[in-house]
């Protein structure tokens, strides 16, 4: 059975080695943590199907889902509007209060939601094993092409946005997918005036706490979809991006200055084999049931 989860820009599921599954973000126990796109919710229909996928195949999973907001619909728009680092400082101190979390987890980022668990694992990992991006936009997006179903009167506002000035303070500080916005073209200009993105991959001051807290992984597995309409570049996804300077030429990661003078460690973790990159053929979030147990729970989530 095919699934296709809703989104515009990120989810995310996290999982704990004894086992949870965590909202916006989600959390397992052997433990499974996730955190979900833009424009999705922690009580979506798709989310509770994987939650069933996830039940029904690992042992003793326990699935925990957290609402970012009050409520469904505080936490739908909170995946647009609210701060980035203000959901991640949130999410910390979820993981630290719960007790089933404890002795370490799996997490899985569902699109915008990778790039927001990469976060937590560099600033407050907790245990943290392996960290799992599907769609995620590592280096960022420079461009909004599509938005999920229902979503037209917030994308079209969005799109507005960031048209006038992703990088102006006003943008900055209200638009979650503004904060992540990565113009290739104005690299200093990002670099200065990213609130959230700059900042995680070290790209301004170099955080030797992120560097060090992202090789405590024991695998960073990045999945790319080779069809997707929904990220631009979508190199991201396996934390490439466009060369500086320039729109059209894609660097991979392994090509990229982060990379080869290693600000957040990716290099050292390259060469322990810690990072896996893995291509999945389908459009944005689109898999086989079959293909996400085979390919991810297994390797990945099991033990």
């Amino acid at each position: 059975m095919a699934l296709r989860h809703r989104s515009s820009c990120g989810t995310g599921w996290v999982r704990p080695t004894s086992d949870p599954i965590f909202h916006s973000f989600s959390i397992f126990q052997t433990e499974i943590l996730i955190k979900l796109l833009a424009g999705d919710s922690c009580c979506a229909r798709g989310i509770g199907r994987l939650q069933q996928i996830l039940q029904s195949n690992i042992a003793g999973v326990y699935v925990h889902s957290i609402e970012i907001g009050a409520n469904e619909q505080e936490d739908f728009a909170n995946s647009y509007f609210m701060s980035v680092n203000k959901q991640v400082e949130q999410v910390c101190r979820n993981i630290s209060s719960n007790p089933l979390l404890q002795n370490g987890y799996h997490a899985i980022g569902f699109s915008q939601g990778g790039q927001f668990l990469r976060a937590v694992a560099q600033r407050c990992p907790m245990g943290m094993r392996n960290l799992v991006t599907l769609g995620g936009q590592h280096q960022g997006v420079f461009g909004l092409p599509r938005c999920p179903p229902g979503s037209a009167v917030i994308c079209t506002y969005i799109r507005q946005l960031l048209d006038k000035g992703a990088m102006t303070d006003f943008v900055q500080e209200r638009l979650v997918q503004a904060q992540y916005w990565h113009d290739s073209l104005k690299e200093e200009e990002y670099r200065s005036k990213s609130l959230f993105l700059a900042d995680i991959n070290n790209e301004v001051t170099k955080n030797a706490t992120y560097k060090e807290n992202l090789q405590k992984l024991k695998n960073f597995v990045m999945v790319k979809f080779l069809k997707d309409s929904m990220v631009y570049p979508d190199e991201s996804e396996w934390f490439g991006y466009y060369c500086p300077g320039q729109a059209t030429e894609i660097c991979s990661l392994r090509n990229s200055t982060l990379y080869q003078e290693d600000w957040l460690g990716l290099k050292a973790m390259d060469q322990a084999g810690k990072l896996k990159f893995i291509p999945a053929a389908g459009d944005h979030l689109q898999f086989t049931t079959e293909w996400f147990l085979k390919t991810i729970v297994g390797p990945y989530l099991s033990s």
